[in-house]
C-alpha cells in the first residue's frame, strides 16, 4: 500500500512575505507512514478541488488567530494578528474536505478554526476573558508537558489512548467558547476550556488544542494521534 498523501496547510509569515512550515508537522507525519505535502496558500477554486480529490487527508496546523469574523463576532483589542488569506483557503479547503469524507487533523489553531467554521465561536484572548491557574501558554522547551487534559470516557481519544487523563503541552492564547453543535468533545482541561474535539458525522475529523508536533518524539501518546490520523487516511485508498 502507497503512503498517504497527506496535505498540510501552510503557515503564514505576513512580515517577509513568506509561506513556511515547522518540521514537526511533516517529521511526525513522515515517521507514521505518510508523505505529507505543505499546501500553496490559494483561493483558487479548480485548484482547491484538485488538491482535495488528489490528497488523502488534511493538517490544519497553528498560526495566527482566527479572524472573528468566521465566527460572527467583532474583534477585541486582545486578539492578535489574524491572517484572511489563511482562514478563506481553509474554509474553502475543510469544505471540500468533509464533502468527500476526507481525514482532518486540526492542531491549536486547527481546532479553533474548525470549531470557527463548524458554527461555534472563540475566547479571543484567555487570560483576558477567561483567566485560569491552568498554564495554556508555556515557555520552551515546548515538548515538556505544561497542564494535564481529562478524557471524555467513550470518545475516540480515550479509546485509543486506553486512559482518563493525559499531560500536554500548551502554547495558545485563544481557545473554544461555545462548542460547535456538530462537535463533540474529547478532552477538557480543568478549568472546564475543551482541548480536543471531534466530528461524529464523518471517518475521522480530529482535532486538539495542544501540540503534539513537538512531543511526538518524547511522548508515545502523541504519535498515537499522528498513527490514527494516518491510519484513517489509508482507508481512504
Amino acid at each position: 500500500m502507497r503512503s498517504p498523501m497527506i496535505g498540510v496547510c501552510p503557515l503564514v509569515d505576513r512580515e517577509r512575505e513568506s509561506y513556511w512550515m515547522l518540521p514537526g508537522y511533516l517529521l511526525a507525519l513522515e515517521e507514521v507512514g505518510a508523505a505529507p505535502l505543505m499546501l500553496p496558500l490559494t483561493e483558487d477554486e479548480a485548484l482547491l478541488d484538485r488538491l482535495a480529490e488528489t490528497l488523502d487527508g488534511f493538517l490544519f496546523t497553528g498560526g495566527q488567530d482566527v479572524s472573528p469574523e468566521v465566527y460572527g463576532a467583532a474583534p477585541l483589542p486582545c486578539c492578535s494578528e489574524v491572517c484572511p488569506a489563511r482562514d478563506g483557503m481553509e474554509a474553502k479547503l475543510l469544505e471540500r474536505a468533509l464533502a468527500r469524507n476526507k481525514p482532518v487533523l486540526g492542531i491549536c489553531r486547527g481546532l479553533q478554526f474548525l470549531n470557527a467554521a463548524l458554527g461555534g465561536t472563540l475566547c479571543q484572548d484567555l487570560p483576558t476573558l477567561r483567566p485560569s491557574q491552568v498554564c495554556h501558554r508555556q515557555r520552551p522547551p515546548y515538548h515538556l508537558p505544561a497542564h494535564s487534559v481529562t478524557l471524555v470516557p467513550g470518545a475516540p481519544l480515550a479509546a485509543l489512548l486506553g486512559r482518563e487523563t493525559l499531560a500536554v503541552n500548551s502554547c495558545h492564547h485563544q481557545g473554544i467558547d461555545r462548542l460547535s453543535p456538530r462537535l463533540l468533545p474529547m478532552a477538557e482541561a480543568a478549568d472546564g476550556l475543551v482541548e480536543a474535539v471531534y466530528l461524529p458525522e464523518r471517518r475521522f475529523v480530529w482535532a486538539v488544542q495542544w501540540h503534539p508536533e513537538f512531543s511526538y518524539r518524547h511522548e508515545e501518546s502523541s504519535r498515537a494521534i499522528f498513527r490514527a490520523f494516518v491510519g484513517a487516511c489509508k482507508d481512504v485508498n
